[in-house]
């Protein structure tokens, strides 16, 4: 037994770490698609490009037959968490540079934590829970409450959508855990997916012409609403790239808290906190003031 509970925690972590990886790519392309395409038509392209790799994934995981479930009602209040994360934090990103962005989204780990210990009885310990007060005080650094905004990148409600991302990300791996031994890793990513594309058509049908985006000024909301627009050749390169990612992510990180400790693979999580920091200096030539660096090494540390 305790065997495979050492060899579960060492392929999730793997998978965690491939997930990060894949995670860091997927945000800095959307990043860069930002500025001339709306979050719902991303998300609604990228998730109909990847349902189709998840699908083939899901072929040889009982295939469609095992889409049938009793839980449906979890299944579903986990893919709106996972929606409500993916808003809130490309939201924010639009406007947030790319590494302090992910510093404050990786509370997530920390809320994880927390969660496990109230709603899957797993054990903490007192070093834990001292990693997660640390990593607090390194999101209250970034935000900086009692300073003025002018100094920080964004204004306080913009930087506290990656948080509010974080905590419902949290709940989700949180629900995860708890369909564990009810559903596959591949059920788990198609119906992601699928709610994705379902809420992208959504907001396409009601705000896919931009009318709400008229007169707005707050750079997240435009993001949100602005018109669809016919995607470039280098565009659909990107939004293939991310239906793939988005598949890979869909399938490494279910299937790593559905075999592994959440509280045990969670800080691993922090891996993709280097690579973001890579790829904002190399895409976006950005790199953390002193406030965020310090902030950024204290989530880190907590991890």
């Amino acid at each position: 037994m305790h065997e495979r509970s050492q060899a579960g925690s060492a392929s999730g972590i793997a998978l965690v770490i491939l997930a990060m990886f894949f995670i860091s790519v997927n945000d800095m392309l959307v990043k860069m698609l930002s500025d001339a395409y709306p979050l719902h038509q991303i998300v609604l392209v990228r998730s109909a490009i990847g349902i189709v790799f998840s699908l083939v994934i899901l072929q040889f995981e009982g295939g469609f037959a095992s889409l049938r479930t009793r839980h449906l009602g979890l299944h579903a209040l986990r893919a709106l968490c996972l929606v409500i994360a993916n808003m809130a934090f490309f939201a924010g990103l639009a406007v947030i540079p790319l590494a302090d962005a992910t510093a404050l989204f990786f509370v997530a780990p920390l809320f994880i934590t927390l969660l496990s210990i109230f709603f899957l009885g797993e054990k903490v310990g007192s070093r834990r829970l001292t990693a997660v007060v640390i990593g607090f005080i390194g999101v209250l650094i970034m935000l900086r409450p009692g300073s003025d905004t002018a100094g920080l990148e964004a204004n306080r409600l913009v930087l506290m959508l990656p948080v509010v991302g974080a905590f419902a990300y949290a709940v989700m791996q949180i629900l995860t855990r708890q369909l564990a031994n009810t559903a596959s890793a591949s059920v788990m990513a198609v119906n992601i997916q699928g709610t994705f594309i379902l809420v992208g058509t959504l907001f396409w049908l009601v705000a896919g012409d931009g009318r709400f985006a008229e007169g707005l000024t707050n750079p997240s909301m435009v993001y949100l609403l602005r018109a669809w627009a016919r995607p470039s050749a280098d565009a659909w390169l990107s939004l293939v790239l991310l239906g793939l990612t988005s598949a890979v992510i869909g399938y490494s990180l279910a299937q790593a808290y559905r075999t592994a400790d959440a509280a045990t693979i969670a800080p691993f999580e922090y891996s993709a906190m280097p690579m973001s920091i890579f790829w904002g200096w190399l895409i976006f030539g950005h790199l953390p003031d002193a406030w965020v660096a310090t902030g950024i090494a204290l989530i880190a540390l907590a991890g």
